[in-house]
């Protein structure tokens, strides 16, 4: 197990982003290549889990594209992630908030926590 430690702090990069924790709203801006062409593209929603630690963390985010709700899963150690945004930090019980997919309208607001940016 040491092993993998040793070659995590050694060998992958880590980048400094906010710390952020399940029902904070948060925009994420990663890098797309398409072919010879790169553009940056966001993606802006709220944290539903942070899973792992250490260089192996993942974050899911999710946000509601018209009626459909979108998840999508970040690695903390993507290559092509650029910057990481908290825009809002909410107040919530879990550490994981599963039930948050089942939400509709007025109750799938989560109350906000005053920070500074």
């Amino acid at each position: 197990m040491d092993l993998v430690k040793y070659v995590q702090d050694k060998y992958i990069e880590r980048k400094e982003f906010p710390v952020f924790k399940a029902g904070d709203s948060i925009t994420v801006y990663y890098e797309i290549r398409e072919g010879n062409k790169t553009r940056t593209q966001f993606f802006k929603g709220v944290v539903i889990q942070l899973r792992g630690r250490g260089a192996t963390k993942t974050f899911t985010i999710r946000k509601m594209s018209g009626d459909v709700g979108v998840e999508r899963v970040f690695p903390i150690n993507l290559p092509a992630l650029q910057k990481i945004e908290v825009d809002r930090k909410g107040k919530v019980k879990r550490a994981r908030i599963y039930y948050f997919r089942k939400l509709r309208g007025k109750k799938a607001r989560i109350k906000d926590v005053p920070f500074k940016k």
